[in-house]
């Protein structure tokens, strides 16, 4: 039996068009190398075979031969899991990355490694101490206005280093919300690309149920998904609206929904409907388990009903004193398929504390940079209360300040108030945090004076215990100084003065050697994070991304099967050149 005529040609013309737009498809991927995003590209065939009753009557001994190659689509090379491993990593990056630029910001405050600054205020009060120390000296005027001149020294230093704190939590309010600066925050960043991930959902399954695969618009949220992910720690899941998800509003099986079905109700083969895709955010509830709240829910509903948003009510004017509420979106598939609203807000002393309208209570999420400066912003470093409050935020460097300068101040004071001749309140200094302190105004009218007579009989005895104030251990442990004042040295009292066994100017040390030690310990996780990430990011660019050589060996491939196609065409031109011209001559 003859072949169809025009059947090989058909063949061979599919191939020629397969081929044709395989080589397109490397054009194209080959133009995009260096496209932010890009996905590689790739030609979906399978074998056309027509099927007929036809072939029910057909001499059991024929042979079916196919009828060349389908285009099915063009698809994207990606590794779904890769995406998943990178989305998670990319988290942790942003999370130790942020918290590295806000540690960075404070070691301005506290580094004196190579400045003059509160460390060497306290040596320069005690070198004037020493040298005031001798009696011939104790009453000279100029040597008072010495010591009152480096005190003023050191209290400025601490109101500078204060205020530099809070400039820093100002600075990282702004990182977050965006308000009163130029640079857009994160949370206008996580709002932005949350509308745009919603509009691209419509967008993209549209153009799919009209049979454009839209893959350019799937890279660009792809982008957008990563992107968020390095903001919030977020799920990303792809699946079937209801209308087309296998199941009916009783929850039986409806196969109709996901086959077309024959007369008798028997599935013939799958219905091609786009998927949906749906964001949730992850964050820890109250017993530490891992909860969802649902910020993008594929197409459904209508305008922005697809898509949540977060914002803060606060002002800048007092940067850790605000709520961040997360709205999820106003159509949720998920169960109680309704609007959700996470709201976290900072616990007293230290540490934050979150509420959903759904019942449950939330502790923080699960990573991201909006998680860092939220743990800067809030916590400090206080695990007594909170387990989850073991970040050394603003507020812990703030108060170990002010922890500085009010034992400072309160031990001073009290040495020059014990038996000085004139009576009454004679405090040197005035203020118990680092912002307040400073010298009393009455100290240089002359209303308060130096203690230059202590016991009556010595004139220097005040000096000598300020001398060694400055040069003891706190918690103090001699019984030398100041036994009249116990409550400065009582374990028990309210005034107690512990600087962790360090003194006045070591304390300051000791508070950036914590920093150090902070520091040190973000940028090996970030180090570590970022190593990690970038490996996830090359295994998936060795399958998604454009590999130079692999296109070109792709372009001689197809080159070469295009031509065999044109010469099967040729070929058979030439069959049927000799079928036509050159039988059926019986008769001439």
């Amino acid at each position: 039996m003859v072949r169809a005529t025009f059947a090989g040609f058909s063949t061979a013309l599919s191939a020629l068009q397969a081929n044709q737009k395989r080589l397109d498809i490397v054009g194209n991927n080959l133009a995009n190398m260096n496209t932010v995003g890009y996905t590689r590209q790739q030609l979906e065939t399978s074998s056309l075979n027509y099927t007929t009753p036809v072939s029910n009557y057909m001499n059991g001994s024929e042979i079916i031969v196919g009828f060349g190659v389908h285009m099915n689509k063009v698809s994207q090379i990606r590794d779904p899991y890769l995406d998943i491993q990178y989305r998670s990593q990319i988290q942790k990056s942003g999370y130790t990355d942020a918290l590295q630029t806000s540690l960075d910001s404070l070691a301005k405050v506290f580094d004196e490694t190579s400045i003059d600054g509160i460390h060497q205020a306290f040596l320069d009060i005690r070198g004037t101490l020493l040298n005031i120390q001798d009696s011939a000296k104790i009453n000279a005027a100029v040597y008072e206005t010495e010591l009152r001149t480096k005190m003023q020294s050191l209290t400025n230093l601490l109101n500078e280093a204060d205020r530099q704190v809070t400039e820093a939590e100002q600075l990282e309010y702004q990182r977050l919300t965006g308000k009163d600066s130029s640079e857009r925050g994160a949370v206008q960043e996580v709002n932005d690309i949350l509308m745009q991930i919603g509009k691209l959902n419509r967008q993209i399954k549209q153009n799919q149920i009209l049979g454009q695969q839209s893959l350019e618009l799937m890279d660009e949220r792809n982008v957008l998904l990563d992107e968020l992910a390095s903001y919030i720690p977020i799920e990303v899941t792809y699946y079937k609206d209801e209308a087309h998800d296998g199941i009916d509003a009783a929850g039986n099986e409806a196969l109709g929904e996901t086959y077309h079905l024959d007369s008798k109700g028997d599935p013939m083969f799958k219905k091609e409907w786009p998927d949906d895709l749906r964001v949730e955010m992850v964050y820890y509830d109250a017993d530490g388990k891992q909860q969802r709240l649902t910020l993008v829910e594929g197409t459904e509903g209508s305008g922005d009903q697809n898509y949540g948003s977060l914002s803060i009510t606060g002002d800048i004017t007092d940067p850790t004193n605000f709520e961040i509420t997360f709205t999820g979106s106003e159509k949720n598939l998920a169960a109680p398929k309704k609007q959700e609203t996470l709201t976290l807000s900072p616990k007293t002393g230290g540490g934050m504390t979150g509420t959903v309208d759904n019942g449950t209570t939330a502790s923080e999420l699960t990573g991201g940079s909006i998680q860092a400066s939220l743990d800067m912003l809030w916590k400090t470093g206080d695990t007594t209360t909170d387990k989850n409050n073991k970040v050394n935020g603003y507020e812990y460097y703030r108060n170990e300040l002010d922890k500085l300068a009010k034992s400072f101040a309160d031990v001073m004071n009290a040495i020059n108030n014990k038996n000085h001749p004139d009576g009454g309140n004679q405090d040197l200094l005035v203020g118990d945090t680092a912002a307040s302190i400073g010298i009393n105004s009455k100290w240089n009218t002359g209303d308060v004076t130096l203690n230059t007579n202590s016991t009556g009989d010595d004139s220097n005895d005040a000096i000598l215990y300020m001398i060694e104030a400055m040069t003891s251990t706190w918690p103090y442990t001699s019984t030398n100084l100041l036994d009249t004042n116990k409550d400065l040295f009582d374990p028990t009292s309210d005034d107690y003065v512990n600087l962790k066994n360090n003194s006045f100017a070591d304390y300051i040390n000791h508070i950036s050697a914590v920093l150090a030690n902070d520091s040190y310990s973000n940028t090996v996780a970030l180090k570590t994070n970022v190593t990690v990430l970038n490996g996830i990011q090359n295994s998936r660019d060795s399958m998604s991304g454009i590999s130079l050589n692999e296109e070109a060996s792709n372009m001689m491939m197809y080159q070469s099967a295009y031509q065999a196609a044109s010469r099967l065409m040729t070929a058979l031109d030439q069959v049927l050149d000799v079928l036509i011209n050159n039988t059926g001559t019986c008769g001439r």
